[in-house]
């Protein structure tokens, strides 16, 4: 079964101003699936560079690899390309000689300088995460929309993830197997060899660790004292694991130095299955922070940077997004009722006058309320497109 992506319209329009599009993201995201079916149809070719020959050929000679790979086509994608050597260089050299190329990477190495630097103003850049809510229920087959059906929907959306393969799948313990496999396969590959990293246990005990710090603020100290690493170490294992769509830090908003923290970011896994799956923890009813982080996950799909907003007194707002010459600050709660909202989303909104504000809630009610002239609207999941784009 094919899911129609929400990326389509934007992929769409910009392969009419680019010859080189890059859609990255997660393995197993749906990426090579996305490029297939936009290559239907066409005179195309799919190249992937995990082939030794592909890619001893392309490290030796690229103006042969072109003959033997691209001629007669009238474009081609180009899978994981970025492992191979000058690959900037070499790519840069065949969009210049008028090669169509779409090119996608389970990893940021392809967006790393040593590459990108050869295709600035060459390249567009497209973002493919795991399945959204919306394309969960299409995949689902989900037309009716009850209160009791969009919970249901919504919870296991938030315990297995938005991977299409375990989306796909309907036995809850093939969902774990699956989640589990592309964990293995993600530390190992995408991560480890990536990344150089030779001791596999510290990163699965520092990948553990981050998942059960999901949504907390990053301290590098306390992880250091923890888990006894060095903060080169850390370091290093933090950029891997955001390179490789593992996990995202989100940074602080701020416009008051003196009052609010300008420094330390919050973590937050890319997927919540994923995280699920490594501290094998699946339960009938989300928490609070695991449901923060999968409202985080949405907002990521809706093709927004989060950041969050807390003050020196600790008052604090889960997420701010920053939309034209307003603010938009969000709050993800478990239940939530219009009619009271807590401290924190009330303070930014005194501070900062933003006109509208969301909470986002698991079981709660629609609704509205009116702050000091701010729009505070009620919602879940489902509504946040509507009132942050």
């Amino acid at each position: 079964m094919y899911v129609e992506r929400e990326i389509k319209n934007k992929f769409d329009k910009i392969i009419k101003s680019y010859n080189m599009v890059a859609v990255v993201g997660a393995r197993q995201a749906g990426k090579t699936t996305f490029l297939k079916k936009q290559m239907e149809h066409s005179q195309s070719t799919y190249i992937l560079f995990d082939d030794p020959d592909v890619h001893s050929l392309f490290d030796e000679d690229v103006k042969k690899f072109e003959l033997q790979y691209l001629e007669g086509y009238n474009f081609s994608v180009l899978d994981e390309v970025q492992s191979c050597k000058n690959a900037g260089q070499k790519l840069k050299y065949l969009v210049d000689s008028g090669r169509k190329l779409w090119i996608t990477s389970s990893s940021e190495v392809i967006l790393g300088k040593e590459i990108l630097s050869y295709l600035v103003g060459r390249i567009s850049i497209i973002k493919l995460y795991p399945f959204s809510y919306q394309e969960f229920l299409i995949a689902k087959g989900q037309k009716t929309d009850t209160s009791v059906i969009a919970q249901r929907m919504m919870w296991e959306h938030i315990q297995y993830g938005g991977y299409p393969k375990v989306v796909l799948t309907n036995d809850s313990e093939m969902k774990k197997t699956i989640l589990g496999d592309l964990y293995e396969t993600m530390l190992l590959k995408d991560v480890a060899r990536t990344f150089s990293i030779d001791d596999i246990r510290s990163l699965e005990e520092f990948a553990k660790y981050l998942a059960l710090s999901s949504g907390a603020i990053i301290s590098y100290g306390e992880l250091s004292n923890s888990l006894k690493m060095s903060f080169r170490t850390i370091k290093k294992y933090l950029d891997a694991m955001e390179k490789s769509y593992f996990i995202a830090r989100v940074y602080p908003f701020f416009t008051n130095k003196l009052k609010e923290i300008v420094k330390q970011p919050k973590l937050y896994f890319i997927d919540t299955g994923l995280r699920n799956i490594i501290v094998k923890n699946f339960t009938a009813e989300p928490d609070g922070r695991l449901f923060e982080n999968y409202v985080f996950t949405e907002l990521l799909k809706l093709g927004t940077m989060p950041k969050y907003w807390r003050t020196k007194m600790k008052t604090e707002v889960d997420f701010v997004i920053e939309k034209d010459d307003t603010v938009v600050p969000i709050e993800a709660k478990l239940r939530a009722d219009p009619g009271k909202i807590e401290r924190g989303l009330r303070s930014f909104i005194e501070t900062y006058h933003p006109k509208t504000a969301v909470v986002v809630t698991y079981k709660g009610k629609h609704g509205r309320m009116n702050v000091n002239g701010c729009t505070v609207y009620f919602t879940d999941v489902a509504g946040l497109k509507e009132h942050v784009m």
